[in-house]
């Protein structure tokens, strides 16, 4: 099965950010992909923000990005865009670093006013690192997630299900790549 980094993008502790990339992840892993996730708040601040990747912790989540098969993408929308904590990593990405991989962004927000941030602010940026497959993103608003009791993470059926046919449609651009992918051909 394929290989997916999960980036969660929140510099907050209690996330739910990182509660509905860590729900994607969990189905994933149930569909057999070898699944890593990397709470990017987890990475030092200082290398981040110098673009250090010497420093151990940033080049690990470097080369499990550059070996994986595909990447999710999961950001709190802020002031319409994406996170800084997200930035930061991206920046420091090599230029080419999303070449080859299936993208799947996920979102989180307070309000619809943001709906459209992942298309408008977030997926230019995934281009530009060369993302050629980026699956249809997913926006839930925070009201939609229950973090805290324990409950279900998605409050409503609705939301379960948009989520699902996303992480479905992620599976389904994965194994369409790995079909698709070119023979190694070993000289004789």
């Amino acid at each position: 099965m394929a290989s997916v980094l999960v980036l969660t993008a929140s510099p907050s502790i209690t996330s739910r950010t990182s509660a509905l990339a860590h729900h994607v992840a969990d189905e994933l892993v149930l569909s057999g992909h070898d699944v890593r996730v990397v709470d990017l708040r987890d990475l030092p601040a200082a290398a981040l923000l110098a673009a250090d990747t010497s420093a151990p912790q940033v080049l690990d989540a470097v080369q499990a990005l550059l070996a994986s098969d595909g990447v999710i993408v999961a950001t709190p929308i802020y002031k319409a865009s994406y996170s800084g904590l997200l930035k930061v990593f991206l920046d420091l990405l090599p230029q080419r670093a999303l070449e080859g991989k299936v993208v799947l962004p996920l979102a989180t927000g307070g309000t619809v006013a943001h709906l459209l941030a992942i298309d408008y602010s977030l997926r230019p940026v995934l281009v530009s690192l060369g993302a050629a497959h980026i699956t249809t993103g997913r926006f839930v608003l925070d009201q939609h997630i229950d973090h805290r009791s324990g409950g279900p993470l998605l409050v409503d059926e609705t939301t379960r299900q948009c989520v699902a046919r996303t992480a479905d449609a992620f599976r389904a651009a994965l194994q369409d790549a790995r079909d698709h992918r070119p023979a190694l051909v070993v000289p004789a």
